[in-house]
């Protein structure tokens, strides 16, 4: 009887990205590239998932260790798959991350004996840079970003209010259950890996348990979550769709990173209205991002510059404990 594969490595990455202007006043696309010393290669910064870490957490945590720069996440570059020595295999998942000229500023890189270098290179030079086939394939998905002016994205992050106290006597309005204290728990465990999106506006229904789901975040974030009886399942069960739309209009308008706290029945209707704001396909798609259980949430990500061309792509993240 043969042994079982080992189970492969997880790790997380970004394609870090910046915008320059030239000698002749012209704007240019840069990519990052590191120089690790012990490989003696080019490559993307990532690395291994720490325990009980998720893949955006580590993409966010791996970029800083290793290149000095804060970032947060923007749209997904995909995942790839490679065989290590000893028959092991590696899974990376990637994201695009814009820098700052602040971060850049704020840099505390310096070589060591992980990374000797960095080197930001013209994105149409970057492909020959880089060692490795599947680098270039992640890089080729950001190229294609890239082509339709669509590197520059904010997402919404839709979010099912985490695992409250059931229908009891003991709540005769259903808008006041609060959490359990299971919901707690994930309410706090949330912080990381959504922060990981940099979350600039939070939304939230009028319910306890949306508002106590969000809470912990924006005290992280020192963020004030705007409440909207439209978010409601009062208003859903009523019929009332007009504040949902506009609420889903307004967040499209802005551009900014949102969070929308909701209920189960509410999330399917705001993923349509999120599809019908930006010109967007229909499709079983929306429906999957919509199916969360508790405490899940599903990462919608849109062009700034032209939210009008649609949907770029969904992320679904389940329920952690």
């Amino acid at each position: 009887m043969s042994a079982a594969a080992p189970n492969p490595i997880l790790a997380a990455g970004t394609v870090c990205w910046r915008r320059v202007v030239r000698s002749d006043g012209r704007e240019q696309l840069m990519v990052l590239l590191i120089h690790r010393t012990k490989q003696r290669d080019v490559s993307f910064p990532k690395g291994k998932l720490d325990p009980g870490e998720s893949m955006p957490q580590a993409a966010v945590r791996e970029t800083h260790e290793e290149t000095g720069l804060t970032v947060r996440l923007g749209a997904n570059l995909g995942t790839i798959h490679y065989r290590m020595p000893g028959n092991g295999e590696k899974t990376v998942q990637y994201w695009a991350a814009e820098v700052t000229e602040q971060a850049v500023q704020a840099s505390t890189f310096r070589p060591n004996k992980e990374v000797a270098a960095l080197e930001w290179v013209p994105l149409s030079k970057a492909r020959k840079r880089l060692s490795y086939p599947a680098d270039r394939e992640i890089l080729d998905v950001f190229q294609r970003f890239a082509d339709r002016d669509a590197t520059e994205t904010f997402s919404v992050i839709l979010l099912r209010h985490a695992k409250a106290e059931p229908r009891s006597a003991m709540f005769p309005e259903d808008r006041t259950r609060p959490l359990a204290d299971a919901g707690e728990d994930q309410a706090e465990n949330l912080i990381a890996m959504l922060d990981s999106f940099g979350p600039k506006r939070i939304l939230s229904s009028n319910a306890e348990r949306c508002m106590r789901t969000v809470a912990p975040l924006a005290h992280h974030l020192r963020k004030t979550v705007r409440v909207h009886e439209g978010l409601s399942q009062e208003a859903w069960d009523a019929g009332s769709t007009d504040e949902l739309r506009s609420i889903v209009g307004k967040v499209v308008r802005k551009g900014k990173n949102t969070i929308i706290c909701t209920h189960r029945p509410v999330l399917p209707d705001v993923a349509r209205e999120l599809a019908l704001a930006t010109g967007s396909l229909p499709g079983d798609y929306l429906q999957e991002a919509a199916a969360l259980p508790p405490g899940g949430f599903s990462v919608f990500h849109f062009s700034r510059t032209h939210p009008g061309a649609g949907i770029l792509g969904v992320e679904v993240y389940p329920v952690r404990h």
